[in-house]
């Protein structure tokens, strides 16, 4: 038997690399030829959980065997194919290519970015690539910021931030028994995100205040008087308000320019959690959803969403950018220089310590793809989408409950002869069943009028045509099928 070190010469052999790297850049580039193509491939080869852990066996050889081609096979017959053209489902991008061979990259070199000489590449991508996407949502020069692991990260490391800027204490070095209760006001739909980062900051159950939206889904901009009013003789003191540029339920830009009078009339933090919809500044025809979002105190950017980025890669941009170091407050002598707040070790800004090469995926497709390629796309996907509303509404058996903010729709079936009282089971037997048969891959969700079901149109290669596919599907899809069955 090999002694491991010639076991690990030959794990790190830079020929084996070569042949293995173009053998699975080749297979991948005929899985991507398949998947966009729409013709060969399912959207989702569906299984059942328990069939999928069958495939994937907690079984390991304790010698090397076997080769990399046809275990990445597996994988990629049995994964969620986003780069079909009839993916129209959650709010995650279909990559491009570009970005993700500079995943393979971040991988190989592996650069941490805690402090500036584990990443002194990419620190520097991170810092111009920050300040570029704060120009872009008009920002002041003082604005800066920090990449991190998703939206949810994300909202919690602006709540943070505007706790220490507004609590009126150190909440970060006393807790929370050193001053009142907190709360945030945001609208009653936002995301379960900053519900869930409140409770990680211990303010429970009333850490957020809702606000009542309109029949849009926005935000109430004149309700918001009352509902500070209502929470602070609840015994809370309100510190910020979010606002939402693109809802994950149905996409709803809420009104910005009131929110940003409001925070300032009663010194308040402006969050804008815009994970989704930011990226409408990018496209002179959308820009002005997001009017108002250059007032806000921090802002959260998902480039994973409308920017055709691999997850995960956030911007959390502050308007102040000293205000990003307040989140995470404490020193580690190891990394960091007493007193010392360099913009380039950025571990200071993160929840992260060992935090991958983010930037370099969006700063090499910005810089080889250029800046309009990433307007166009967002205009054409908004445009598409309303396009599709169109579609649904003048159908005759489709119900479009609001109109599009963005590039999400809900909407749901509703032909003749079935009982309004039967229409909300309908809609998730028809989810399943396309679902489950490969057809289409989309979502449901529920608002007050009952269940529907939701596309987001993300990706760059579904056309009118694949739309009007999905009705027909829909239309030509058996409605007995059983909830919970499997359809084979």
């Amino acid at each position: 038997m090999q002694n491991f070190r010639d076991r690990a010469a030959a794990a790190y052999d830079a020929e084996r690399f070569r042949q293995q790297g173009h053998q699975l850049v080749d297979q991948l580039a005929d899985y991507l030829a398949s998947a966009t193509s729409g013709k060969a491939l399912p959207v989702l080869p569906w299984v059942t959980p328990d069939e999928s852990l069958a495939r994937f066996p907690a079984s390991f050889p304790e010698e090397p065997g076997g080769e990399l081609s046809p275990f990445i096979a597996r994988v990629l017959g049995g994964s969620n194919h986003l780069h079909h053209p009839r993916y129209v489902g959650h709010q995650v991008s279909a990559p491009l290519p570009l970005a993700a061979l500079c995943d393979f990259v971040s991988s190989l070199l592996n650069n941490g970015m805690a402090v500036y000489e584990m990443g002194p590449a990419v620190s520097a991508m991170e810092h111009n690539l920050l300040r570029w996407m704060a120009g872009q949502l008009g920002l002041p020069e003082s604005a800066g910021g920090v990449f991190t692991s998703g939206g949810s990260v994300g909202n919690l490391t602006a709540l943070l931030a505007a706790r220490q800027a507004k609590a009126g204490y150190d909440a970060w070095n006393g807790g929370s028994p050193a001053g009142p209760p907190l709360t945030v006001l945001v609208a009653e739909t936002a995301h379960y995100s900053l519900a869930r980062a409140t409770k990680v900051m211990g303010w429970g159950a009333e850490g957020l205040t809702p606000v009542p939206v309109d029949a849009n889904f926005r935000l109430r901009p004149e309700s918001l008087e009352a509902t500070l009013a209502a929470a602070t003789r609840a015994g809370r003191r309100p510190i910020a308000v979010v606002a939402s540029a693109g809802s994950t339920s149905t996409g709803a830009f809420d009104p910005l320019e009131p929110v940003a009078d409001f925070c300032e009339r009663h010194g308040l933090w402006f969050h804008v959690d815009g994970a989704h919809g930011a990226s409408a500044a990018l496209s002179p025809r959308y820009r002005h959803q997001v009017k108002g979002i250059e007032r806000a105190d921090s802002v959260v950017w998902d480039a994973h969403k409308m920017m055709m980025m691999p997850a995960l890669i956030t911007a959390v941009l502050f308007r102040d950018s000293t205000r990003s170091y307040e989140s995470f407050a404490q020193q580690a002598s190891y990394l960091f220089g007493p007193g010392s707040r360099p913009w380039s070790d950025i571990g200071l800004r993160t929840l992260e310590c060992t935090k991958e090469m983010m930037a370099l995926k969006l700063y090499t497709c910005l810089s080889l793809l250029g800046t309009r390629f990433f307007s166009d796309y967002v205009t054409a996907t908004f445009d598409l989408t309303r396009r599709f509303a169109e579609r649904l509404k003048a159908s005759g058996d489709f119900e479009v409950p609001v109109a599009p903010d963005c590039n999400i729709l809900c909407f749901r079936y509703t032909p003749a002869g079935v009982p309004a009282s039967e229409l909300d089971t309908l809609q998730a037997r028809l989810r399943q069943l396309l679902i489950q048969r490969g057809d289409f891959y989309l979502v449901q969700t529920t608002l007050p009028s009952g269940v529907y079901l939701r596309t987001t149109l993300i990706n760059p290669l579904t056309s009118d045509a694949e739309l009007e596919a999905l009705l027909e599907a829909l239309r030509q899809a058996p409605r007995n099928v059983a909830p919970g069955s499997e359809i084979r």
